[in-house]
């Protein structure tokens, strides 16, 4: 994915740090807007992960620090959750005046409770997603329980939350209590998926269960298993991003989209590998691919290797020439099935070559014809394999060219 930190005003006009991430060379489908936890930040790695995982498929995101916190001007001392909500209505329809309206809301912890509160205020939105939510916002109050004398006494606390001192005033609380919970979520105009752990220390499973509970269908829910609050491994994160883009793809109508329409900029491959490992994110004709290296060479092996997509590309071609063919000629070929291996040889091992020194790259391709065709049949689709474009591609003169792109300041 690719990154751009913006800057908008809150319902004040103070002016709210936020990172948009779109999918790499491709134009969005929908739009997210990520409402971080309590005292969180938008740079958190979990929201990154997540939103990765979105933009794999086509779904850009808009995450940002509430008022006061990160990069975002305020005093967070003057906030609470009707500021939380105020945030993401102004971020919204920042959003909408920039690039299109979000139709998919996500709330981590605390912020689950601002987007359950925020969505029937965005009439676009058609989807909203809680993590580790508490069912009833006052739950954050307990983070500071034993400063409860002290707000009431003096109006406001010093109060240690993550290591790190924030000011607290009793207005927060009061806030708390006029928000109608149970009310709203029952009133949600969208689909619901709520995911949570079930061992999460912070914010107990008995919340996930009370707000799918209220809510009216559609609603979902999805285990995070051993996850903790925070979604601190990669993975996990990464998993939450994938399950929450397959599960809005339905009520978000991505799926009613068929084949990539003009959602692709160009007919570009576009690859992007980090500075870390070798995980590579494609785009391939508006598809989204990974690809990766194992273990043993560096890489973390959670996608195929670029060798294994050459023999993927020689296989597939192979296999969809058969098929043209045999529908051409009206033969009986039910399926073509190729199974390809490729290793680096000694050309002097290899009798047929032209090349006489080094190494030379051996593809093998078993073909499995199933279908009631004759041996003379079989024997012509042999020879058709030897026909397919990537096979004419691999064994005829090839050009690359390479050039810089310039570098944009």
């Amino acid at each position: 994915m690719k990154s751009s930190r913006v800057r908008f005003p809150n319902a004040e006009g103070q002016l709210l740090s936020g990172k948009i991430d779109l999918p790499e060379d491709e134009a969005p489908l929908a739009w997210a807007l990520f409402a971080h936890c309590f005292t969180c930040g938008k740079n958190l790695k979990a929201i990154s992960h997540i939103s990765r995982a979105l933009c794999r498929e086509k779904i850009a995101v808009l995450r940002f620090d509430f008022t006061g916190l990160g990069q975002s001007e305020g005093d967070f001392s003057e906030t609470n959750l009707s500021s939380n909500i105020a945030d993401l209505v102004a971020a919204a329809t920042w959003l909408e005046r920039e690039q299109a309206a979000p139709s998919l809301l996500i709330g981590h912890s605390f912020g689950g409770s601002a987007v359950l509160q925020a969505a029937n205020q965005l009439p676009a939105v058609r989807a909203v997603v809680t993590l580790a939510a508490p069912f009833d916002p006052e739950h954050v109050a307990n983070l500071f329980a034993e400063n409860k004398e002290q707000l009431s006494r003096a109006g406001e606390a010093s109060v240690t939350l993550a290591g790190r001192q924030f000011t607290i005033r009793e207005q927060f609380l009061r806030d708390l209590d006029e928000h109608q919970v149970e009310e709203n979520i029952q009133h949600l105009k969208a689909a619901l998926l709520v995911m949570h752990s079930p061992i999460d220390q912070i914010v107990g499973i008995q919340n996930a269960a009370r707000i799918y509970q209220a809510a009216k269908h559609p609603k979902s829910y999805i285990s995070l298993d051993d996850a903790d609050h925070l979604l601190s491994r990669e993975s996990d994160a990464l998993y939450a991003g994938q399950m929450i883009a397959s599960w809005a793809g339905r009520y978000l109508q991505l799926l009613a989209r068929p084949g990539i329409q003009s959602s692709v900029i160009d007919n570009r491959v576009t690859v992007r590998t980090g500075a870390e490992g070798f995980f590579t994110e494609i785009f391939a004709n508006g598809h989204p691919l990974i690809a990766d290296e194992p273990l043993s060479y560096g890489g973390t092996n959670r996608g195929p290797t670029p060798y294994d997509y050459l023999l993927v590309s020689l296989g597939a071609c192979t296999s969809m020439t058969l098929q043209m063919y045999a529908r051409r000629k009206k033969w009986p070929l039910e399926s073509a099935i190729a199974r390809l291996t490729h290793a680096k040889i000694h050309a002097e091992d290899c009798q047929s070559c032209e090349t006489s020194n080094g190494k030379i790259d051996r593809f093998h391709r078993e073909l499995e014809l199933i279908g009631a065709l004759s041996d003379e049949q079989r024997e012509k689709l042999l020879q058709i394999a030897e026909r397919c474009p990537v096979h004419k591609t691999l064994h005829g003169e090839v050009v690359v060219t390479t050039s810089l792109k310039p570098h944009s300041s």
